[in-house]
This record gives C-alpha cells, sequence and structure tokens, in this order.
C-alpha cells in the first residue's frame, strides 16, 4: 500500500534520488519530478549536484570493502555517511531553487561496501540519521528485497533503461560505465520480460585503480594515457579467462573481485611484462572494451547500438575501443536526455516514487528474481 505521508493519489513526486556508486568517488544527487502515465512514466531531473569525497573519506570507504573490515569501523561509517548523503541532498535541492519542504521524498541507495550476489548485500548510509537531517522521509535498502525475492539483487536500474530507452525499431545495449560495467539489452518493441541485464565486468574501476598508482592521478582523464600505449595481448587474454565472463547471467560483481587486491595483480604482471605506464592503461582499457563486446556476443541478440551511462563516457579512448570492438555506434545517454553522470542517482528517485505509489520497481528478467516486488524500506519523517 502506498507510504502514510503524502496522498496516495500525489502525482507527480518529487523525489531526490541519492547513490554513491562503486567507483566510490562522490555522492551524486539529483532532484526529479516523476510523474505516472498509463504506459509507464515521465522523469524531469530539475537540479543534480555531486559532493565529492575528500581522499580520507574515501580511503576510509575503501576500508571498509574488505572481508576483513573491523565491524566497529562499519557501524561509525554508517552514520557519518548518511551525514554527508545528507548534506547532498540538501546541496541538490538548494540548486534547484527548492527548500526541503517543497520535495516529497529521499531515495537513498546507499554506498554498497559487500555484495555476495544472490544471497546478501550491505549498503550503508543510516536512513534514519537522512530523514533527521532533511526533514523528509526516505526510502532506502533498495537491494534486499530482490534478493529476498530470489534475485541477484542487480542490476536494478536495468527497469529505468526499459522505461526511458526502448524503442520500437532499434535494439539498445544500455551500457553502464560506472566502477563496474553493466549492460541492459532493450530489443526493439520487446516486452520486459524480454529485457536481458547483467554486469558486464570492470568499468572504469581497474583503470582508475591502475592510472592512481602508475600517474598519482585519480583517473586517466579522458583516456588520453591509454591513447598513447598499445594493449598487450598476453596479459590481455590472461585476464579475459577469468571465469566470470563465461558465466552465463543473471549475474553480478563488484568491488570485492575487481577491486583494489585485483588491480594489484594487473600491475604486478604488467611489470613482469615489462609495459609501459600506457600499455598497461591500454591493456585495462581495452579489458573492459572487449568484456563489453564479449559479453554482448554471447549473451544478447541483435545490437544496433550502444547508449553508454556512467562515468566511462568521458573517456574517449574508452567509447572509441568499445564501438571497435562491439562494432556499432556508441551514443552518450544525454542525446537520450538521460544525464550519463547522474543516470542512477535519477533511477532510484524514481524507484522511490514507484514504492511511494506501492508499485515494483526490480525487472525479474535482468535480476533473476521470481517476481516484481516494491523495493526499500521507509523512514518516515
Amino acid at each position: 500500500m502506498p507510504l502514510t505521508a503524502w496522498p496516495a493519489k500525489a502525482n507527480p513526486l518529487r523525489v531526490v534520488g541519492l547513490i554513491s556508486g562503486t567507483s566510490i568517488d562522490g555522492i551524486d544527487a539529483a532532484v526529479v519530478e516523476v510523474a505516472r502515465r498509463p504506459d509507464g512514466v515521465t522523469v524531469q531531473t530539475r537540479a543534480a549536484f555531486t559532493r565529492e569525497y575528500p581522499s580520507p573519506e574515501r580511503e576510509r570507504i575503501l576500508a571498509l570493502c574488505r572481508p576483513d573490515a573491523p565491524l566497529a569501523d562499519v557501524c561509525a561509517a554508517n552514520v557519518d555517511l548518511a551525514e554527508w548523503f545528507a548534506e547532498a541532498a540538501l546541496g541538490a535541492i538548494e540548486r534547484a531553487g527548492l527548500a526541503a519542504a517543497d520535495c516529497d521524498l529521499i531515495a537513498s541507495h546507499g554506498q554498497t561496501i559487500w555484495h555476495i550476489p544472490g544471497h546478501s548485500t550491505l549498503q550503508i548510509g543510516e536512513a534514519a540519521v537522512i530523514a533527521e537531517r532533511t526533514g523528509l522521509p526516505v526510502v532506502s535498502n533498495f537491494r534486499s528485497r530482490d534478493i529476498a525475492a530470489g534475485g541477484q539483487g542487480a542490476p536494478l536500474v536495468s527497469y529505468l533503461d526499459y522505461l526511458v530507452l526502448r524503442d520500437r525499431a532499434f535494439s539498445r545495449a544500455a551500457q553502464n560505465l560506472g566502477g563496474i560495467g553493466n549492460v541492459t539489452w532493450i530489443p526493439a518493441g520487446g516486452a520486459p520480460d524480454a529485457v536481458r541485464s547483467f554486469d558486464t565486468g570492470p568499468g572504469n574501476m581497474l583503470i582508475d585503480g591502475v592510472a592512481r598508482v602508475l600517474t598519482g592521478r585519480p583517473r586517466d582523464e579522458d583516456g588520453a594515457v591509454a591513447a598513447q600505449g598499445t594493449a598487450s595481448r598476453t596479459l590481455l587474454e590472461e585476464l579475459l579467462d577469468d571465469p566470470y565472463y563465461a558465466e552465463a547471467p543473471p549475474k553480478t560483481t563488484g568491488r570485492e573481485k575487481f577491486g583494489e587486491s585485483y588491480a594489484r595483480r594487473i600491475l604486478d604482471r604488467g611489470r613482469e611484462l615489462g609495459l609501459s605506464t600506457a600499455d598497461l592503461l591500454a591493456t585495462v582499457t581495452m579489458l573492459t572494451a572487449r568484456s563489453i563486446a564479449d559479453a554482448y556476443r554471447r549473451f544478447l541478440g541483435r545490437v544496433d547500438e550502444v547508449i553508454a551511462s556512467g562515468g566511462g563516457v568521458h573517456n574517449r579512448t574508452l567509447l572509441r575501443m568499445i564501438a571497435q570492438a562491439c562494432g556499432v555506434p556508441v551514443r552518450s545517454s544525454a542525446e537520450l536526455g538521460l544525464d550519463p553522470d547522474f543516470k542512477e542517482a535519477v533511477a532510484f528517485a524514481v524507484f522511490g516514487a514507484l514504492t511511494a505509489w506501492g508499485e515494483a520497481s526490480n525487472l525479474p528478467a535482468a535480476t533473476g528474481a521470481r517476481r516484481p516486488v516494491i523495493l526499500g524500506d521507509l523512514t518516515p519523517a
């Protein structure tokens, strides 16, 4: 049944979507007006804002994404991170020229620190703190209900892809290039149960990790260093031999697999092979591109174009490699009205609205859940 914080008939709803993704570079916040229509929803983004993590905050979160993270540190970060999430929400509201009272709710994904596909998942960023600091009701903990219904708990953004990017004539691969890469395949004119979605493997995670160690910068800006190198065929084939890539969907992955320790192993192997900084960055950039193209060939039907979103859209070398590997045009989601830097924040705003209306927002064809379910927990204002 609908939440009781506003009338069930409220339409549209003004929602602040919040997420800190696997890249752990900041908290994305988007103020979104979501309206119900007979054939789905309409989405209008009023403002978006990123509260970037200073280096100490980022390192603190990264330290939690390990199996030996102290429980006391996780407990404390759950509250401290929520304070930062509240700051991000209020910052986005201010940029929209609004007051908190002008919004209906906050939809917070939180920060994933561990994910066991199909079994359990942990996002931190205490919703009670966000509600107390903003005075708004909060929908949070979106992934757990899908897992309880037999799903992987990811990728959830696929439902937004279906609602906004489906087309009668074109079969599209909506490829997110965040820390982890994930795809939503929407066949031309396809129904929801025809959609396929899964994590393709690393997105920016390895590229950024290698860049930080070898160049001292947070990322390979625009793929400029990788563009000067040559991908190592030997190392690339070794990396592509990972069993994850051949595993059939539904499947999800994250920092626990392709994170810091994995990047260190790649760096060690690169040194053994005598690879330069440019060659190593070219190799891990090509790994993202090849893992995406190979996933399409293995698990998807016809792909007419790739619609890219996430931080990777700013890496021209990566986009060029994806286009070459897939053999189809690659377009930014901005061309279809979705800001590529804030698509996930927009997605969770939409899911928060659907939860408020008592409607399901998972896509069983993508997550493997037994049925559509209403996602999220409510913390009242």
